[in-house]
């Protein structure tokens, strides 16, 4: 399983632009096969703050749905991010 997993920080005032526009992914990656999970969410502390968390059956999955996914670009609404993918080979 691959988990992709971080934040993004949208320019002051932009974070619901980012939530809006990020939807699309959302969708487009809930009904991709190989997608166990897909969430972009609002930070309840801090006002600028996007969380990301994915779960992905393989890497295959996640390279098909970033190559295929939809191309919305959002690179003007983030003033940073930290995004890390993590191959996780045991669940509890």
């Amino acid at each position: 399983m691959i988990i992709v997993c971080g934040r993004f920080l949208a320019h002051a005032g932009r974070r619901q632009e980012l939530l809006d526009l990020s939807r699309l992914a959302v969708v487009a990656a809930r009904n991709t096969e190989g997608c166990i999970d897909f969430a972009v969410s609002p930070d309840l502390i801090d006002a600028d703050r996007v969380n990301i968390l994915e779960r992905w059956t393989s890497a295959e999955a996640l390279r098909a749905f970033r190559e295929d996914g939809p191309g919305e670009d959002i690179s003007g609404l983030v003033r940073q991010f930290d995004i890390e993918e993590f191959e996780v080979s045991a669940r509890r």
